[in-house]
């Protein structure tokens, strides 16, 4: 960033969540710039991520790794996992960053939604929690990842795709995109002062059946969406091998697909980074060798 003053010391950014999507393209779109990172890890793992990186461990069941693990940061990255513990555990690392005298927090969250579904309610609850914390703060609220559609890809391979989503659209959005923002919030120099939220889309929503015809036409072949219902459609991810869990959730997402509850279009990503966001179509393409 043009505007950061060559005379401050590096910033040290800790990242929570480093070795998720999210986390790992944002270690890629910081390696280049003035800071030190370190890596929030339950395991480290020297071949994780690059020698620069810092890795310090954190149990959840031992509060102590948290403070640890946070010490000397200037600014936090939050992100968990989806899990029964996702509340309690960013509760926990936002109460740690604050003890350890973190200026800014950017906390990955989530679109709201008509709904109630998790995650959607449990960001809500952790984003009520910072609100009470003396501390600066950035909400990222994306909308659904392109990468959902990682999960159908063997089902598209095999031409049987279908799912409960219905001919409702969705906004998805690159997770380069998101990383790309939250860099923005964690660099810019003032942002100890904020408590702003920024939703994150890409440039136009979806339905499913038209990423089917628009995987047709990148394919050179038919691709279906066939309509299920919601009790089908996990049922089916249950025996493909998906925990219950994470059918739960996965279902949950098709049901606000349904809904069009995640159909908004925000030109966030533009205004933050400079760039406009990634295509759904330069993502298929880039990742067409998965869908064959």
């Amino acid at each position: 960033m043009s505007h950061l003053a060559s005379a401050r010391p590096r910033p040290c950014v800790a990242i929570a969540g480093a070795s998720g999507r999210v986390g790992a393209a944002l270690i890629a779109s910081l390696a280049a710039d003035p800071v030190d990172l370190v890596a929030l890890t339950r395991k480290p793992d020297p071949a994780r991520f690059p020698a620069a990186v810092t890795q310090r461990a954190v149990d959840f069941d031992t509060p102590a790794t948290l403070a640890a693990a946070l010490d000397g940061a200037d600014r936090l990255f939050l992100a968990q996992g989806t899990s029964p513990r996702q509340v309690e555990n960013e509760i926990a690392l936002i109460d740690a960053a604050v003890a350890a005298g973190v200026k800014h927090i950017v906390k990955l969250s989530a679109f709201g939604t008509p709904l109630q579904l998790h995650p959607f309610d449990w960001h809500t609850r952790i984003e009520a929690h910072l609100a009470t914390r003396d501390i600066g703060y950035t909400l990222l609220r994306p909308s659904t990842f392109n990468d959902f559609l990682l999960r159908a890809a063997p089902e598209i391979a095999k031409g049987n795709w279908g799912g409960a989503a219905g001919n409702g659209v969705v906004n998805l959005v690159d997770t380069r995109d998101v990383a790309d923002s939250a860099r923005v919030a964690l660099l810019d120099p003032d942002s100890s002062d904020w408590q702003r939220a920024f939703h994150l889309t890409g440039p136009r929503a979806w339905s499913m059946p038209q990423v089917a015809a628009e995987l047709s036409r990148l394919l050179g072949r038919t691709v279906g969406y066939e309509q299920r219902s919601a009790e089908d459609q996990r049922a089916r991810l249950v025996a493909a091998g998906l925990p219950d869990f994470a059918a739960g959730v996965r279902v949950g997402l098709e049901r606000a697909f349904y809904e069009s509850a995640l159909q908004e279009t925000t030109s966030t990503v533009q205004l933050l980074t400079g760039h406009a966001p990634r295509t759904l179509t330069a993502w298929l393409e880039e990742n067409l060798a998965l869908f064959r």
